[in-house]
């Protein structure tokens, strides 16, 4: 469970950076920093918790809005550093989304859920907090009109409980199951690979 919560801080913590980042794009003060980044970080898991009915991470666990605040001190102290990297958005909203993707179906498992709702839920913690930075910037959500996102979570999802078959150890099965949904994500960007779109 140890290991769970560190991979859910980490997820926090790239969130959170990507949302200082979109904000900081959008030209916003620092309150408006904080809210973007808080948002974004945990709007995907505040959704998860509350279907499933369990305590709302960040509310029973002052660490999160520790971590939150601590890291947008830090985007936005470094954010030149950052700017340089081209695709730090990107790069940032990736890995928050594999690390996401394994919390939110370990903590769908907990509740005793089908395995499919469980990869519903994982997708649901890695992408909402996305949609929700996005709306709030005004923009249309990465998820509904550019390369590959929600796919990446449905298949590190399905190859969660697939490793979990061959009886692999657990944080093994995490941390693969992270990379794969990150693997997907970049070979889908490198190679401009995408849905269909309908015209």
């Amino acid at each position: 469970m140890e290991f769970i919560f560190v991979l859910d801080i980490l997820g926090v913590v790239a969130f959170s950076i990507s949302g200082v980042l979109a904000a900081m794009r959008k030209g916003l003060d620092v309150f408006g920093i904080l809210i973007i980044a808080f948002a974004t970080s945990v709007g995907g898991g505040t959704l998860r918790d509350v279907l499933i009915d369990t305590d709302v991470s960040w509310l029973t666990n002052m660490t999160y809005v520790y971590v939150i605040i601590i890291t947008t001190i830090f985007g936005i102290i470094l954010r030149n550093k950052l700017n340089y990297l081209r695709k730090s958005l990107f790069l940032f909203d990736t890995l928050g989304i594999g690390l996401y993707t394994v919390v939110g179906v370990e903590k769908a498992i907990s509740a005793g859920l089908p395995p499919v709702i469980c990869v519903a839920f994982g997708t649901m913690s890695a992408c909402f907090g996305g949609v929700i930075r996005d709306i709030l910037c005004n923009d249309i959500p990465v998820i509904f009109h550019q390369e590959i996102y929600a796919t990446a979570c449905i298949l590190g999802g399905f190859s969660y409980f697939a490793l979990a078959y061959f009886n692999l150890p657990q944080d093994l099965i995490f941390i693969i199951s992270g990379l794969i949904v990150i693997a997907i994500r970049i070979s889908a960007v490198v190679f401009k690979i995408s849905l269909p779109k309908v015209y």
